[in-house]
């Protein structure tokens, strides 16, 4: 039991929250996010909680994709310096949540407004739909809501309005333990009247969405004692994430860390450990192959960079002198964040930067408008390549996540901290996926990891003029000198989807490029991906031997478009399509009992795909069928039960969209 005498201070955990959308309806149709640093979203109702892995614990039987809940805890930190968590056990916990959504009263997103030269001026969205003095219907505020005891709720928040309709942005909940469990919308996106179309990637006026950010406060009252109120945290919706388990190269965790470097909040490295700093930059890069054809060629199965092979493991943890042209060589590849100039456009990472829209104009395009690695993940690498680094074990194996529930308290508040934000992509900010460019003012914390969350339950302050300039946005006294609900996704795009469906990779810009990169979110929106179809047949013929090998790798290279069930006609076409069938698209996931001789680890398949609700069957494909016909080749088993295959096949059912010659 928790001493209240012996306590220091209670504080919120995470500090940042991250719960995503999702269209499941059913009571328990979630996980909850990820709690320990490049962990595994977990599943609800287990003992011990059992992460989230595979397709059938990220949707339900009839695919609609889950929502991911944020679950927030009070740990008390004492005198003596210990930790200990709080839970309903030993005091008496209110939570009490504000959110908004307040995306279409902000203001246009153009371009990040911390680039300098680059940053433009905002004007107000909506400003021709509604008057001034009538903006405030834009605005999606519900009432701050408050939950207390153990397994209570759902309290919902849904008594917020967009133009007079109501919308339901989410919902509370608490677990037997007393936590806070926070499910945000189900990603309906919708305009205030019926007939208007979405027409652009980020701005489209009259449009509304479900995501939504705000303060969590908790009250904690030990019995006979006064109420102590905790150090507030923050809930942040965004979302969702179609290829759980990987990774941005720049996680969101790294670009706040260089603002809490700056303030001196936290120490910068001086020292880089090859396991904890070098290795996870080239296990991101790789694990983008499964997202994007591009990075699949240059960091996937078979590149020199590729570190699902031990002996490329072995050469990056290779100090030596001897191997000193080599590091140095790797070095040159990645783009140095403080070079500045003209950009070099065959550095890596190929993707896409914050002034991506300097990428499509005329040379000199500017550096930033190809993302770098950050200035410490730079400085990892080039200690790296002198030599100077802690080489330890050349093992190919990610260390596996750590159990949340074994670690002491005083860890897991570590973790709390950083896993949230280690979920979610750190650029580029154009303007994003989850959280955007702001995260980057420092004005915006009080402390690392502590957003400066202003007093009241008001959201977030809208109006600055009918044109908001960069310094003002980024100023003291401007709409991010500390936060307020609504304040952290109101810069994204107006929904949510269209932004999704809009920022691909460079195949849908420049149709003649050589390969699909550089790419905008692969990690979150996959460009190319590995069809279920292409998997399940490599899974069958890879155990008949070597003769099979060629015809296993031309699946296992082949890649389709991740959005090939909603394109139509035209872009406008897509972009209505997207905001009405996001649900509908596949996720990449790992796939259970593969081959152990496939040969590639680790291998994530697109899977989940859907047609108005109905799980979309590869092998029911006639074409599927013409490819397994031939290969049972290969097993005179196989060959003699063709007759039995076709008898028993049902009959395929019509493509999800059709088109005739001259229709697109």
């Amino acid at each position: 039991m928790v001493d209240p005498n012996a306590i220091a201070a209670l504080k919120i955990y995470p500090p940042i929250g991250v719960a995503r959308v999702g269209n499941a309806q059913g009571a328990d149709d979630y996980v909850i996010g990820p709690e320990v640093i490049g962990g595994a979203p977990t599943l609800p109702g287990t003992t011990p909680e059992q992460p989230a892995r595979f397709v059938e614990d990220f949707r339900t039987a009839s695919g609609e994709i889950k929502r991911q809940a944020a679950r927030f805890r009070i740990y008390a930190h004492m005198k003596d310096g210990s930790v200990q968590e709080v839970t309903a056990a030993s005091a008496k916990i209110e939570w009490r949540v504000t959110i908004a959504n307040l995306k279409a009263g902000w203001y246009d997103f153009n371009q990040a407004m911390d680039l300098g030269a680059l940053s433009h001026n905002a004007l107000q969205r909506n400003r021709e739909l509604v008057s001034p003095d009538a903006r405030w219907k834009l605005d999606i505020t519900p009432a701050p809501k408050s939950i207390t005891g153990q397994t209570a709720g759902p309290i919902r928040l849904d008594d917020g309005a967009f133009w007079g309709s109501p919308v339901y942005l989410g919902e509370l909940r608490t677990d037997g333990d007393g936590r806070l469990i926070f499910l945000g919308g189900n990603g309906v996106s919708q305009p205030f009247r019926r007939g208007i179309r979405p027409l652009t990637f980020a701005n489209n006026p009259g449009w509304h969405d479900d995501v939504s950010d705000g303060p969590v406060r908790a009250q904690v009252t030990f019995p006979g004692r006064a109420p102590i109120d905790a150090e507030p945290g923050y809930v942040c919706v965004t979302p969702p994430n179609y290829a759980p388990g990987l990774f941005g190269l720049v996680t969101m965790d790294d670009v706040v860390r260089e603002v809490f470097y700056d303030k001196g909040w936290i120490p910068r490295p001086v020292k880089t450990s090859f396991t904890n700093d070098v290795l996870p930059v080239f296990q991101r890069l790789t694990g983008l192959q499964w997202v994007n054809h591009g990075l699949f060629v240059v960091h996937g199965f078979g590149s020199p960079l590729d570190v699902q092979n031990p002996q490329v493991v072995a050469k990056l943890n290779d100090g030596s002198p001897t191997n000193a042209a080599w590091r140095t060589a790797a070095l040159a590849l990645f783009r140095d964040p403080g070079a500045g100039g003209a950009l070099i456009e065959d550095q890596i990472p190929q993707i896409f930067g914050d002034a991506v829209d300097e990428f499509f104009g005329n040379p000199p395009k500017p550096t930033n408008s190809l993302l770098a690695v950050t200035k410490t993940q730079y400085a990892h690498l080039k200690r790296w390549a002198a030599g100077t680094f802690e080489a330890e074990g050349s093992s190919n194996t990610p260390a596996q996540p750590q159990d949340f529930f074994a670690l002491p308290p005083e860890v897991q508040v570590a973790h709390l901290e950083r896993a949230p934000l280690h979920d979610c992509l750190g650029g580029p900010f154009h303007p994003a996926m989850e959280m955007t460019w702001v995260m980057r003012i420092p004005l915006m914390w009080t402390s690392a990891y502590r957003l400066k969350i202003l007093p009241g339950e008001q959201p977030a302050r809208q109006d600055f003029g009918s044109t908001l300039t960069p310094a003002v946005c980024t100023g003291a006294n401007g709409p991010h000198d500390g936060v307020a609900a609504g304040c952290l996704t109101r810069f994204l795009g107006v929904p949510w989807q269209t932004d999704h469906t809009s920022c691909n990779s460079a195949a849908d810009y420049f149709p003649s490029t050589f390969l699909s990169m550089p790419t905008f979110w692969g990690a979150r929106a996959p460009d190319q991906v590995l069809a279920d179809g292409n998997y399940l047949r490599a899974a069958a013929i890879v155990p008949l031997g070597e003769a099979t090998q060629q015809q296993t790798f031309k699946h296992l290279m082949n890649r389709v478009d991740w959005l090939r069930d909603i394109r139509g006609n035209d872009y406008y076409d897509r972009l209505s399509n997207m905001i009405a069938e996001w649900s509908e698209l596949g996720m990449v996931l790992p796939v259970k009992s593969a081959p152990a001789s496939l040969p590639v680890q680790d291998v994530r398949v697109e899977q989940g795909r859907t047609d108005n609700g109905v799980p979309i069957d590869v092998t029911t494909d006639p074409k599927y069928h013409a490819v397994e016909n031939i290969e049972s080749l290969f097993s005179q088993q196989a060959m003699a039960g063709l007759a039995q295959r076709r008898a028993a096949r049902t009959t395929t059912p019509p493509p999800k969209r059709t088109y005739r010659q001259g229709e697109i």
